[in-house]
């Protein structure tokens, strides 16, 4: 028969709270991060809590015989709480979870292995949140560290047992889009709906169907005169840096209208 150590307890079924069994964590500013997850053990399950108590008394005998030198602490940390009552942490209740249970914490540096009924492995991580029912192999161990005396709690292997309500305000599909859920109708494809405005002629019609208008413009006008020209030859630019010049008007010529030449100021005709 193998030595079982009386410091190791494997729990009856319990539900698991803060769960970080797949990542390391640490909620305080430049702490060890570790794997952990607080443990939820109905006050109902005597035996589990008789096996915790004798494991926590053996972790004391080991920390006066190798930790505290030979004595108990007057002040001595122990991790099992009653969760009818308050936080150690910061005097305020326990949540509504942990009513009718003991709490206590376990974490290990070391990722803990995980399994289900069959003992097989579980790498889905949405199989495991805080809420769930588990079993889990714990052990007690007395520790002097930064001043304080207490007992530690070591997380092992966890094997779970069902699903439960989850914790943390996470939402199951069930409760979210169950049958007291809203109702939700598939909106009608964009093409497919009606298109029609009575203030807009022609809105929602096809481009076959929109009767053109009764006055059609004439574009077929001579460009001339839809766009007077202006001889080039009218036009002054202005010299950059300059003011501008009013423009002057260009003397009338005389045409001989037998020759066709500048009259210059002679007779007309000759």
């Amino acid at each position: 028969m193998a030595n079982i150590n009386i410091q190791d307890v494997v729990t009856g079924k319990v539900r698991l709270s803060y769960v970080h069994l797949f990542a390391p964590y640490t909620s305080k500013q430049g702490g060890e991060a570790k794997y952990s997850t607080t443990i939820l053990l109905p006050k109902t399950d005597i035996a589990t809590k008789q096996s915790i108590d004798a494991a926590m008394n053996a972790a004391i005998k080991e920390g006066i015989a190798s930790k505290w030198n030979g004595v108990r602490p007057p002040v001595l940390a122990i991790p099992v709480y009653d969760g009818d009552g308050v936080r150690p942490s910061d005097g305020m209740p326990f949540g509504e979870e942990c009513k009718g249970h003991f709490v206590f914490t376990a974490s290990s540096k070391q990722p803990p292995e995980i399994v289900d009924l069959a003992r097989q492995r579980i790498l889905n991580k949405t199989e495991i949140y805080s809420g769930i029912y588990a079993r889990v192999s714990v052990r007690f161990f007395p520790y002097a560290s930064n001043g304080k005396k207490g007992i530690g709690c070591v997380l092992g292997p966890v094997q779970k047992l069902e699903d439960g309500e989850p914790l943390g305000g996470r939402v199951s599909a069930a409760s979210a889009f169950g049958d007291n859920g809203p109702a939700f109708t598939q909106p009608a494809p964009y093409m497919q709906q009606p298109l029609y405005n009575p203030q807009i002629p022609g809105y929602g019609q096809s481009p076959m169907n929109i009767p053109k208008p009764a006055y059609q413009p004439n574009y077929s006008a001579p460009a001339h005169l839809m766009y007077p020209q202006v001889p080039a030859s009218s036009l002054q630019l202005p010299v950059y840096g300059q003011p501008l010049q009013p423009l002057s008007p260009k003397p009338q010529v005389a045409i001989d209208p037998i020759t066709g030449a500048p009259a210059n100021g002679g007779v007309m005709g000759i």
